[in-house]
Formats: C-alpha cells, sequence, structure tokens
C-alpha cells in the first residue's frame, strides 16, 4: 500500500492470467469500450470477494503485461494509472468509481504500452489500482484483508475471464487476483527455482527500500553493489577474479589453468545474466572497477 500525504492512498494489485503453455496472443491492448467491460467485471469480482471494496476507486487498463514489467522501483505502471485517473472526469463523489484506460486508433494512453521484449511470458499482468479518497482507514482494511487472503481465494469469476481470454485471444488456465506483495513472493520462489535466490536480496531492495543500500558479495557470485538506485557490478579481470575465488592456485598447473578459465567465462556469463534480469525490472546497472 501507499500512502502521500496530499493524496489518496492506494493499493496496488493485478489480475494475474496463467497461460496455456505457448498460449498465442492476439493483442495486449484493448480499445475503450472493451476495457471498460473488463474493468467493471474486475470490480465485481472484487465486491464479491469483500464487499466493502465497492466504496473504493478502482482504475485498471485493458492490457497485460509481464511480471518485471509491474516490479520495478516506483511502481510505474501502477503510477502511471494514478497519474492518468487524477485527470479524468470525476462525476460526483469518487468513492465506488471505476476507471479503464483502453486504446484509441490502437494506442494506449501515456506510457502504458507493453513492451514487446516481455511478450509471450507464461504469467501476464493487467494492473489495478484501488484508492480512496476519504476512507484511509477503509483501505487500510481492505489492504491487510487483501494481503492475507486475495492470493489463496481470489479467483477471478468466470465472466471476467473468458471475457479476459476472448479479448486478448489468450488461452488462460487460471485467472485470480494478487496484491504486488503476492506478486514480489512468487517472483521470488520463481528465481530461486531458476538458480537467482542470491540476487533477490538485491532486487527486493531495489524495489521495496530503493534509499538503501545492499551487497552482494559472495563468491562465486559477482559482486553487486545496489546504491542510490543503482546497481554497481565490480569488473574483475581474471587475475581479479582469481584472487577472489581461487587464491593461492597454482598458476603453472595447465589443466587447473583450464579449470580455472572455464570458471572465470561462467562467471562473466553470471554477471552478464544478473545485469539483464535487473535491467529487466528496470534497475539502471553500471560495471565499475571499484565498488
Amino acid at each position: 500500500m501507499t500512502t502521500n500525504d496530499d493524496a489518496p492512498v492506494h493499493l496496488l494489485a493485478a489480475l494475474a492470467l496463467e497461460l496455456t503453455p505457448g498460449s498465442p496472443v492476439e493483442r495486449d491492448g484493448l480499445p475503450q469500450a472493451e476495457a471498460a467491460t473488463l474493468a467493471a467485471l474486475i470490480g465485481e469480482d472484487l465486491a464479491k470477494f469483500l464487499p466493502e471494496a465497492t466504496a473504493l476507486e478502482l482504475t485498471t487498463v485493458g492490457a497485460h503485461y509481464d511480471p518485471v514489467e509491474l516490479l520495478r522501483p516506483g511502481w510505474p505502471l501502477h503510477r502511471e494509472l494514478e497519474q492518468l485517473s487524477a485527470r479524468a472526469p470525476v462525476a460526483g463523489t469518487d468513492a465506488g468509481r471505476v476507471i479503464a484506460f483502453g486504446s484509441h486508433e490502437g494506442k494506449l494512453p501515456g506510457s502504458l504500452a507493453p513492451a514487446a521484449d516481455f511478450a509471450g511470458g507464461p504469467l501476464r499482468l493487467v494492473p489495478i489500482l484501488l484508492g480512496a479518497t476519504g476512507g484511509d482507514e477503509v483501505l487500510a482494511r481492505i489492504g491487510d484483508r487483501f494481503e492475507r487472503e486475495l492470493l489463496e481465494r481470489g479467483m477471478a469469476g468466470a465472466a471476467t475471464a473468458l471475457l479476459a481470454q476472448e479479448a486478448f485471444g489468450l488461452q488462460v488456465e487460471h485467472a485470480r487476483y494478487l496484491t504486488v506483495h503476492d506478486l514480489l513472493a512468487m517472483t521470488a520462489l520463481q528465481y530461486e527455482h531458476a538458480g537467482l535466490a542470491s540476487l533477490w536480496p538485491l532486487l527486493e531492495t531495489a524495489l521495496l527500500a530503493p534509499a538503501n543500500e545492499c551487497v552482494l558479495d559472495a563468491p562465486p557470485e559477482p559482486l553487486v553493489r545496489y546504491a542510490d538506485g543503482q546497481a554497481h557490478i565490480a569488473f574483475l579481470d581474471p587475475v581479479a577474479w582469481c584472487q577472489r575465488n581461487a587464491p593461492g592456485s597454482d598458476s603453472n598447473d595447465p589443466a587447473l589453468r583450464e579449470r580455472l578459465a572455464v570458471q572465470f567465462r561462467h562467471f562473466e556469463a553470471r554477471q552478464r545474466q544478473f545485469a539483464e534480469v535487473l535491467m529487466a525490472h528496470g534497475v539502471p546497472v553500471t560495471l565499475d572497477q571499484m565498488l
């Protein structure tokens, strides 16, 4: 949940669409009318899960994204929805208002266009922003309930799942609601299974506490320092790498030299992998001689 003394507080969530492997994607953005229909169904689903949610302002977009597009420092997709909704016409009270952004002549407003670089993944997300201008306590109660129960019990309604499938041209196996903290937990588990558990604390710092620092210093992993909103990866030449990872090695042993050369190439590949993951999440990366 986000707060600001001069603005509504917000709960950041998403409709998660788990796709059949190899599912084709006909389109990643919906025209305004279809986006509004999808938003209305999302509102109905959340109200069924928790009737109190009808008092909140719901903002979403008729588009779907890869998790890395949502999990970025500052939550830029949700912030874009917040900024666009602030300019949307208001009729009466904000309470219970549903705002949907769709495409016009094939283009989504602002910076809401999904990135083609991340298309084709097995999990696609429709971002949802829930806000309250005069009911911060209500949103706090709803947010607490959502954080505790939404992932386990927040299955999307059949009408919502069917509309998303037909409108986007997807093959949806499951459709459920989750908060960004649920998404963080899911992603951490996926990265652990992918052998990236050591990078997660640094990425989590960038997402949840971007003003803090975090250092990854666990040989044979790359040496990485997150500070001032950037990830600094230490540049190590073969000599420096050997001093850090294999001190005292006998450089006159040809078999050992070959093994170390292979390990160094793996290390360089690991650096590139870390950099690619961090940049996909919107974290700037620099290669530094010294950290």
